[in-house]
């Protein structure tokens, strides 16, 4: 049985699930590595991370190194003493770092690898319209996600999952995966499997503008994959005309696959806007989708029976 003396590092809530069930089974954190505190939000009010929150009221060791190549930085990690070193949703590490502990330096992400490697594995995920997904810990190397995997475990994705909750569901699963895979460590009964070179895998780029604005000439499939993947965050976009000179933006949380039979057929270019019984429907390229919740520019994010009271869509209303 090896003693552990573990080096945490992480950011947000997701993280934090990993680092709570370590100390609630009685592991040694000798440290705890997050993000600099940050202003946030309309009042630019500084906030401190998840990680940080919940580190502190462990009463544990915090550090907040801007540059994980300082000098100061390495030379206060390497007194610690940490034999190994656990990484959830922090960022890339240097080598200097990774390779420090004696039984190394693991990551948790949220896919099962090699798929899906990158920023956004959840969202990207629900995107992509996939009916599986996974967590895996693994050994970091020099490239992004491609160290040898330790365990993986998987999980079903529901047709109307939304990335909040799946987000959720995969959080509690992979800090019971780090708990078991810091346990065979512990008892030097670690076994690694070369991450597979596929030629068809999926990559979960960073969220952006580009990417997260709906594109309604697409299948109703594809824009409800994508409201549901980027719901509650980052959120999926648009843009519309109401007829008018001025072009608003609208944020939609969530929205259904509709077969409505009283809606008229769809024979109308992507985009049009319809009120229909006290409901709003977007036409995609092949049928009518129903937006359920929304955030009009400068508005709060409500319900569309809500918004509907107080805003007046016109007949040649269109998304653009």
């Amino acid at each position: 049985m090896k003693d552990l003396r573990i080096v945490f590092m992480g950011t947000p809530d997701f993280a934090v699930a990993g680092l709570q069930k370590l100390v609630e089974n009685n592991y040694k954190i000798v440290g705890v590595i997050t993000a600099p505190d940050r202003p946030a939000g309309r009042g630019q009010k500084i906030q401190q991370s998840a990680v940080k929150t919940y580190a502190q009221s462990q009463n544990l060791n915090v550090l907040q190194p801007t540059n994980l190549k300082d000098e100061d930085f390495l030379a206060e990690l390497k007194a610690l003493k940490a034999n190994l070193q656990i990484v959830v949703a922090f960022r890339m590490l240097p080598q200097v770092v990774w390779q420090m502990p004696e039984y190394g330096t693991f990551n948790l992400h949220a896919s099962l690898l090699p798929d899906y490697r990158g920023a956004a594995p959840i969202n990207w995920a629900i995107i992509k319209g996939e009916t599986e997904t996974g967590i895996s810990t693994f050994f970091i190397d020099e490239k992004i996600d491609t160290g040898a995997i330790i365990f993986q475990e998987k999980l079903k994705i529901a047709s109307d999952e939304s990335a909040g909750i799946l987000h959720d569901r995969l959080m509690h699963l992979g800090s019971d995966l780090i708990l078991k895979t810091v346990k065979h460590i512990e008892q030097g009964e670690v076994s690694t499997t070369i991450q597979s070179k596929q030629e068809q895998l999926h990559t979960a780029y960073k969220l952006n503008r580009e990417n997260t604005r709906i594109n309604w000439s697409a299948s109703i499939v594809d824009v409800h994959n994508l409201i549901r993947g980027l719901s509650p965050y980052p959120v999926a976009y648009t843009h519309f005309s109401n007829g008018d000179d001025k072009e608003y933006q609208l944020k939609i949380y969530q929205a259904s696959k509709t077969s409505n039979e009283e809606l008229p057929l769809l024979n109308t270019e992507p985009g049009k806007i319809l009120v229909h019984d006290g409901k709003l429907y977007v036409a995609t390229q092949n049928d009518w989708i129903e937006l359920i919740e929304v955030q009009l520019s400068g508005k709060k994010k409500m319900l569309v029976k809500d918004l509907l009271n107080g805003f007046t869509f016109n007949e040649d209303a269109k998304m653009l």
